[in-house]
């Protein structure tokens, strides 16, 4: 996109020369755009190009192919977050995740407003499980986006729609209670609440949750090259294990 302006989710920040950077950044209606903040490395822009703030961007380019120029005022801060490691961990790695796996000049608008959901949950819910739920959805909603969507509303098996209780790690589909008999263990547990059922998660369906998505994600998006991203997951999911332990 040669001009736009909008609001926009800092994504992820480059260092480029000696005092810009490279911004990419999560709009709701042109999806990831990327381009050159002059003086990006500066004292006052620094805290502005933080993963997870939100931003008015300003982008402008000759042609739709070259590296805009961008400019960038901040509308809300979450630096104060950082300085809490699980939040900081879960600010990281989603916004790591959506700059590293999105096409660029491609509108999600369901994925802008399900980061945006993310990212107000962690500022204000009293308990990780409140905003690490919100996290497993924008996972598996990330997933579906990219064409990775899993089938929890039938059983892969049988067709049947209820009594839904596992998840196949090899199709994606859901199995019923019945048709996973004996089969158990080489299946993952179905939280209720990634089908819209049950109420409030515990945290172990939470992170039962976890498990299935960073499965799909790991094999079918990351695909196994990306160990530093993988990395930054495994370390939120084992710092939301060691909470609730």
């Amino acid at each position: 996109m040669a001009s736009l302006t909008a609001d926009a989710i800092v994504c992820a920040v480059r260092v480029h020369g000696e005092h810009g950077a490279i911004l990419r950044a999560l709009t709701q209606e042109a999806g990831l755009v990327a381009g050159y903040v002059r003086g990006g490395r500066s004292r006052r822009l620094r805290p502005i190009l933080m993963p997870g703030n939100l931003v008015v961007l300003e982008l402008r380019a000759r042609t739709e192919e070259q590296l805009g120029g961008a400019t960038i005022e901040l509308l809300m801060s979450r630096a104060p977050l950082l300085a809490e490691p699980l939040a900081a961990a879960a600010i990281d790695w989603t916004t790591s995740l959506t700059a590293a796996t999105l096409p660029e000049s491609q509108p999600y608008p369901a994925l802008y407003a399900a980061l945006s959901a993310v990212l107000e949950a962690i500022g204000v819910a009293p308990s990780a499980r409140q905003w690490a739920a919100a996290l497993a959805r924008y996972e598996l909603l990330l997933l579906a986006e990219l064409g990775f969507g899993l089938n929890l509303e039938e059983c892969v098996v049988t067709g049947a729609s209820d009594d839904l209780a596992f998840v196949s790690p090899r199709s994606g589909g859901a199995v019923s209670a019945g048709a996973a008999s004996g089969y158990e263990g080489r299946l993952f547990r179905l939280p209720p609440f990634l089908r819209g059922q049950g109420g409030e998660p515990s945290m172990a369906d939470v992170l039962d949750s976890l498990t299935i998505t960073g499965h799909f994600l790991d094999r079918d998006v990351l695909d196994g090259r990306n160990r530093d991203l993988a990395g930054v997951r495994e370390r939120l999911v084992d710092r939301l294990g060691r909470a609730v332990a």
